[in-house]
């Protein structure tokens, strides 16, 4: 499971709808007390067990507390990571427990419903797969507000925030309050997804590297036509791709929509980019390229099976231009014939380039404290240990002396995996990777030290061909209960007109002459007040202090 097929594709309205069902704990262990203290209180005052914990230092506490943490999983990884020698140590060094409870993300929905319905809850919650933004709206009563745990004892974290200020914008909800704790994981790139074209066949054909969207036509037009994989047949797929068009291809237009929510920023403002006119101009010029063979026909019918059987055919290799996280990633044995590449540069004469200035590293809803949990100042003790430099990579790749090798100049590199194991399959056996709670700073960053060939290090290698180019996207926001109430009522016409028309409009063409109605059929589904919840909500978010 790569890194990069968990959160460039997170959904923004995943638990929109929370189902109310009856049912009892899925949990074991699981804390039916309620505590809606929600400051600071050192349990209620209690001078036994105020005198059992420490502000600061370590231990935590002296008698020993146990907390409940539940966490998601992808598929089966299962509990591995617990066995990290960081977290191990922790526990050892500061006397709190950790009853690891751990469930996969193909079961957590139906027990999601069924815990939120019976409100008892784990003491905290570690990582985004648990609960999404709406989730924690909708239910605010169950999880405690944080600024003031953070301020009376989490250094580590109030540090960072005052450092990197994003993450505090990040982190605070449309009340005002923090909820959650973010992250910012180490070493990450500028560059999302990035051009990737076969090398070999444009080696085989004399055609140098495309620059330009004539070139690139151009390129796709001689793998059609000219066998590059030379089998003698005509099943060369000059672009093939997922469902997300207006994600990759359209790019070179500006087009970069790395929220999924069809926000782009635009001099400065956000814009909706499917009524734009670099949106129109984009879908005629992929229309123009299905019309003429060069765009795989079945781009807005296939699924991820049929899509991965293309790109690892046994007997040849059939695709010819794609965007991806990096060339290896999904191409199987043909994966040598890939490279990387810069970004095709648009009709205006800039080139742009899907990510994030900041780097793709931000994250929030990574830590939650429960009300059922009795010791909240504990965890955010517990919880703080996290943010610095040592342990964000520890909890990204695995401890040191079993993943990360610590050099006596003071820098950090990864050890490589055992024969028969892919290092990113390391990695998220021994850690926590995307989820929980780190902070990286950019000067300890500069003290990791990644093999370039492969992975990580890959990743960040090819990105000095994008990331200069990379566009400033719609920030991660935020919305209130009501805008949740009005989101999926009006998302549910609108997303479906516009993917209907953008498909049409592709293989059919059409799009210039259909225009006005479409922007009109938008704006009586409730565009207008959809763009405004958007506006709305990025204006509370750049106001964060």
């Amino acid at each position: 499971m790569t890194t990069t097929s968990k959160k460039y594709t997170r959904k923004m309205l995943s638990s929109l709808a929370l189902i109310s069902v009856l049912g009892t704990t899925v949990l074991a262990g699981c804390s039916s007390d309620k505590d809606t203290n929600n400051a600071p209180a050192n349990n209620g005052g209690n001078k036994a067990a105020d005198s059992n914990f420490h502000a600061e230092g370590m231990p935590i506490v002296d008698k020993p507390v146990t907390l409940n943490v539940l966490t998601i999983r992808w598929g089966n990884m299962g509990d591995t990571f617990t066995k990290n020698t960081w977290l191990q140590e922790l526990e050892k060094n500061s006397n709190v427990k950790i009853n690891w409870q751990v469930i996969s993300s193909s079961d957590w929905d139906a027990q999601k419903s069924v815990m939120l319905a019976s409100g008892k809850m784990p003491d905290v919650i570690i990582g985004d797969l648990a609960f999404g933004d709406s989730d924690i709206v909708n239910n605010l009563s169950i999880f405690r507000p944080l600024d003031d745990y953070i301020d009376k004892y989490m250094p580590n974290l109030k540090a960072a925030m005052e450092e990197t200020p994003e993450l505090k914008k990040l982190s605070t909800f449309p009340d005002g309050k923090i909820y959650s704790m973010p992250a910012r994981l180490p070493s990450r790139p500028y560059s999302s997804v990035q051009p990737v074209i076969n090398q070999e066949w444009l080696d085989k054909l004399g055609l140098k590297v495309p620059d330009t969207l004539d070139e690139l036509y151009d390129v796709l037009k001689a793998f059609k036509e000219k066998d590059p994989n030379g089998n003698g047949k005509a099943d060369e797929i000059p672009y093939s791709d997922s469902k997300d068009i207006d994600m990759n291809l359209l790019a070179p237009f500006g087009i970069t929509d790395i929220r999924g929510n069809h926000m782009v920023i635009k001099d400065g403002k956000p814009e909706y980019f499917p009524t734009s006119e670099a949106y129109k101009k984009g879908i005629a010029w992929a229309h123009k390229l299905y019309s003429e063979g060069l765009i795989d026909k079945e781009t807005f019918t296939q699924d991820d099976t049929m899509l991965t059987a293309k790109r690892q055919n046994p007997d040849a290799s059939l695709v010819g231009f794609s965007y991806q996280w990096t060339p290896d990633a999904v191409f199987g044995q043909w994966s040598k014939q890939y490279e990387t590449i810069a970004p095709i540069t648009g009709p205006d004469g800039n080139k742009y380039q899907v990510g994030d200035p900041n780097g793709m590293s931000f994250r929030r809803n990574e830590v939650l404290i429960t009300t059922s949990n009795k010791h909240p100042e504990v965890t955010a003790r517990w919880a703080d240990q996290f943010y610095t430099g040592e342990a964000s990579i520890q909890n990204f790749w695995g401890a040191i002396g079993t993943t990360i090798e610590k050099n006596d100049d003071g820098t950090y590199t990864l050890m490589d995996p055992p024969d028969g194991t892919s290092a990113d399959a390391w990695y998220w056996d021994g850690s926590l990777r995307d989820f929980g709670p780190k902070y990286a700073s950019p000067a300890f960053e500069k003290n990791i030290k990644l093999e370039p060939t492969s992975g990580d290090g890959l990743k960040l290698q090819l990105d000095s061909l994008g990331k200069e180019y990379v566009t400033t996207p719609f920030p991660d926001v935020m919305y209130t209960i009501e805008e949740y109430e009005e989101l999926p009522t009006l998302l549910t016409d609108i997303e479906s007109y516009i993917k209907s028309t953008r498909a049409q409009w592709v293989t059919k063409g059409g799009i210039e002459e259909e225009w006005d109605a479409y922007v009109k059929k938008l704006n009586d589904m409730g565009l207008e007040k959809l763009i405004k919840i958007y506006d709305d909500a990025y204006n509370r978010y750049m106001n964060i202090k």
